[in-house]
């Protein structure tokens, strides 16, 4: 999947994709961990069922087909030998690893074999392919194994989807993907998938947005890029001068593909006096705002090989440290001054260590200068999650659920995700709410239920561009463990489980 979020806006063909492959059995293609052995008895996409889709030539077409191979969670490819039986074992692609799809009015792919041009096929326990043409055991729903909350990008247009500011209707016209109208869900019913807007209403084929799902489209992949068809065979694009979202041509062309990028988090973040961090002013960084908007919304880019955070306004610049210590907003993303470190404190604050080694202070003015050696109130700072209205966590073991539908316990070991909704108050403070409009609980033995009238307070910290951790007021640590239990567990950071979100 594309990784840019605005950050790279060049076009590269050939992305990778992660997918489940569903038999007519609804079971999943599986590569078991030893002996490299597959078959088809998943049942929920986990690890072992999780597949890289890689388009061997972006430009090798024949009509509707595609030429791909896979690939499993051990670096494996998929093959057929000279007698139609499927290995998994090699970690070369060769030729007889090569499929080209071919998807069917219902949406679902046949998978045939390029050297012996025989169609992949799943009967009971076996792997075969040996079937001429496309019967149920050689149709297969993909189920997208992407981050559930994602950003759109139109390969035609170049631009990214938001929501409409009357909310009636998706967008294709931002040059960034800012704030939360721009994140959305890809929900997977039966095979298909609804486009799920922030906003809680849901796409049609017309380009307006319903209350409840009343469109579900089919998934289909060109040249490495995605696109979506309604049940009449029509393809989504971006239409008409203000580039709404809606099913239009029958026919796919650049304007009906898209690619799906991971959200990169955007935040805010609030000083010692309550005001939070602004560029409102120009490029001078200074807390001495009263409310979040535009200017106080930055996101936050990481650098893997520094271990450290590029700080970005909607500008496209960066924060940067200058001579005197100060901190500006005028920064390309390169240069040493504009890396910072995020430390989090175990009060549920946060601070800002600049590359000179010093920590950020926001001084009576507001202004932002690092020059501060320890950690005391002026350097510390309060932390929200800006694009996320809701939640949804997942650890190895598995999304975070509700333990049954009896039950108000969450679990952290489920197959489908729960959606969990976020409040923002002071200093950092979040709620979580359920889906039944209740709270989230933590139980004197540490497990959490969705059931409570009033709201306890947690505090969310950052720790990779996709995963964070969740700790209670009172500094524990909310975590994964054995048997999908969530439960509250200590407060040292180095243990904790991270979430990825």
């Amino acid at each position: 999947m594309s990784l840019s979020n605005g950050t790279n806006s060049s076009d590269t063909s050939g992305l990778k994709w992660t997918i489940g492959l569903l038999n007519d059995k609804f079971k999943y293609l599986t590569a078991e961990t030893f002996g490299c052995k597959i078959n088809a008895n998943g049942v929920a996409l986990k690890k072992k069922q999780l597949w890289s889709l890689e388009p061997y030539n972006a430009s090798d077409k024949d009509g509707d087909e595609e030429t791909v191979c896979l690939k499993s969670h051990l670096g494996k490819y998929l093959a057929v030998d000279q007698f139609g039986n499927v290995t998994c074992d090699s970690e070369e692609l060769e030729s007889h690893g090569k499929f080209k799809v071919v998807v069917n009015d219902g949406g679902k792919w046949a998978l045939v074999n390029v050297t012996r041009g025989y169609f992949l096929g799943a009967s009971d326990d076996k792997l075969l392919c040996s079937a001429k043409a496309p019967g149920p055991a050689e149709l297969w729903t993909v189920h997208l194994a992407a981050r559930p909350q994602v950003n759109i990008r139109s390969v035609g247009r170049r631009r990214y989807a938001r929501l409409s500011a009357e909310q009636d209707e998706i967008q294709v016209d931002a040059n960034t993907p800012w704030g939360e109208d721009a994140l959305f869900t890809l929900e997977f019913h039966d095979g298909r998938y609804a486009v799920h807007a922030c906003n809680g209403r849901y796409l049609r084929s017309d380009g307006k947005l319903a209350e409840k799902c009343e469109c579900l489209f089919g998934l289909e992949f060109h040249g490495g890029y995605l696109a979506l068809r309604d049940p009449q065979g029509r393809y989504i694009s971006s239409s008409g001068s203000k580039a709404v979202l809606r099913t239009r041509s029958q026919t796919v062309t650049k304007d009906e593909l898209f690619s799906l990028e991971d959200s990169v988090p955007q935040s805010a973040f609030a000083g010692f006096n309550g005001k939070y961090v602004s560029v409102k002013q120009g490029i001078d960084v200074t807390a001495n705002q009263d409310e979040i908007s535009d200017h106080e919304t930055f996101q936050l880019e990481y650098n893997e090989k520094a271990k450290s955070w590029h700080i970005r306004t909607m500008q496209d610049k960066y924060w940067s440290l200058d001579s005197t210590g100060g901190i500006q907003a005028n920064a390309s993303k390169g240069p040493s001054s504009a890396h910072f470190t995020l430390e989090w404190l175990p009060e549920g604050s946060m601070a800002f260590k600049a590359n000179n080694g010093k920590y950020v202070a926001a001084k009576k003015s507001g202004h932002l200068y690092a020059n501060s050696d320890k950690v005391e109130d002026m350097e510390k700072f309060y932390f929200y999650l800006i694009n996320r209205q809701t939640l949804v966590l997942k650890c190895e073991q598995g999304f975070v659920g509700f333990k049954s539908s009896a039950s108000p316990k969450l679990e952290c070991n489920k197959a489908t995700y729960e959606s969990i909704y976020v409040e923002r108050d002071e200093k950092g403070i979040c709620y979580f709410k359920g889906n039944n409009g209740k709270y989230w609980y933590a139980n004197p033995d540490g497990s959490i239920s969705v059931d409570s009238e009033s709201s306890q307070g947690f505090y969310i910290e950052l720790r990779e561009p996709s995963k964070l951790c969740i700790k209670t007021k009172a500094g524990n640590y909310v975590n994964a463990e054995k048997n999908g239990l969530f439960k509250v567990g200590g407060n040292d950071p180095a243990t904790a489980t991270t979430w990825e979100y």
